[in-house]
C-alpha cells in the first residue's frame, strides 16, 4: 500500500503524520510505502520545521531526512491513499484531480477516527512550540486509526 499524507507546506503536518504512519506499519508488520506533500511549493528541498522534528523525536521518530515535495496531479496514479489534513489543502488537491476516480483516493486524515466529518489537523505553524505537542498526539491517534482501519479491512477480505 501506498500513502501519501498532505498539507499546505509538507514542513509540520504531513511530515509528522508520514514519519508516524510509516514507523507504525513497519511495527505491525506492513509493507507500506507513506510519503508526504505539500499543496504549495513554498519549502520545496527543505526540512521538516524545526519544532515538527523535535516533537518526533520526543517520540522516537526521526523525520530529519524528510525534504519538502510539492503535491501534483500524478500523485493520484502513485498512491492508493491521499489523506489530507485540512479542508484548505482538500479544495488544492480537488484543483488537481483529473477525474472523479482522482478524488476517490482522498479522504481527510481524521476521517478513520470521526467518520464521516472533515475534521482539520490544526496547523502548528502559526503558533509556537507548546502547539506542536497537540498536533503531534493528534496525528498519532489518528495514525493508530488509520492503521486500525486498514487491519480490519484486510482482516475481512481474507474471509
Amino acid at each position: 500500500m501506498r500513502i501519501l499524507m498532505v498539507c499546505l507546506g509538507n514542513i509540520c503536518r504531513s511530515p509528522i503524520a508520514e514519519g508516524v504512519l510509516q514507523q507504525l506499519a513497519i511495527e505491525a508488520g506492513l509493507d507500506w510505502e507513506v510519503a508526504s506533500a505539500g499543496t504549495n511549493g513554498y519549502h520545496t528541498g527543505e526540512a521538516p520545521h524545526k519544532y515538527s522534528q523535535k516533537i518526533c523525536k520526543r517520540y522516537g521518530y526521526d523525520i530529519s531526512r524528510q525534504r519538502a515535495a510539492r503535491f501534483k496531479a500524478s500523485d493520484f496514479d502513485a498512491y492508493d491513499c491521499i489523506y489530507v489534513m485540512a479542508d484548505d489543502v482538500y479544495r488544492d488537491v480537488q484543483q488537481l484531480a483529473r477525474n472523479p476516480a482522482d478524488m476517490q483516493k482522498v479522504q481527510f486524515f481524521l476521517e478513520a477516527l470521526h467518520p464521516g466529518g472533515r475534521r482539520e489537523v490544526p496547523d502548528p505553524w502559526y503558533g509556537n512550540e507548546e502547539g506542536y505537542e497537540p498536533v503531534y498526539q493528534l496525528i498519532k491517534e489518528g495514525a493508530q486509526a488509520i492503521l486500525a482501519k486498514h487491519n480490519i479491512i484486510t482482516y475481512k477480505e481474507n474471509f
